[in-house]
């Protein structure tokens, strides 16, 4: 798909189209009718565990749920189990967290982001109870 700053979830399911940001609104959309607490999350995805992309690593978006008392990562653009997520942000949507406010002109010369998968357990995340991510097979 494309980006579009106007898409919204019902066009995204509508055009089945979009970027990981619609998908992300569109699946937070569908859980909140069922009354599902979720969240939008952006920031980066690496690239550990999967085929390196030949295209440069962009920023990415995907949602959390949460189920029987903890929050599940949910990544339907993707929709497989992936490590080296890096957050930037939650929020309720795109508007809540967006990467960039900005009045007047302005260019992005370049960024690089670098996931290395480390031994061990190093890390424990400081938001508890997001203890893995979710495929929509894994569910079924």
């Amino acid at each position: 798909g494309y980006a579009r700053s106007t898409r919204t979830a019902a066009q995204a399911h509508e055009e089945r189209v979009g970027v990981c940001r619609d998908f992300a609104h569109l699946a937070i959309t569908l859980c909140r009718c069922m009354n599902i607490p979720a969240r939008y999350v952006n920031g980066y995805l690496g690239d550990i565990g999967v085929p390196a992309d030949p295209a440069p690593m962009d920023f990415s978006a995907w949602l959390e749920v949460f189920l029987d008392g903890k929050w599940y990562t949910f990544d339907p653009r993707h929709n497989t189990p992936r490590i080296g997520r890096i957050v930037i942000a939650r929020g309720r949507d795109a508007t809540d967290v967006p990467l960039l406010h900005s009045f007047g002109p302005h260019r992005l010369s370049l960024f690089k982001v670098w996931t290395h998968e480390q031994e061990g357990n190093l890390f424990n995340p400081p938001y508890h109870g997001i203890d893995r991510t979710v495929s929509a097979q894994m569910l079924a």
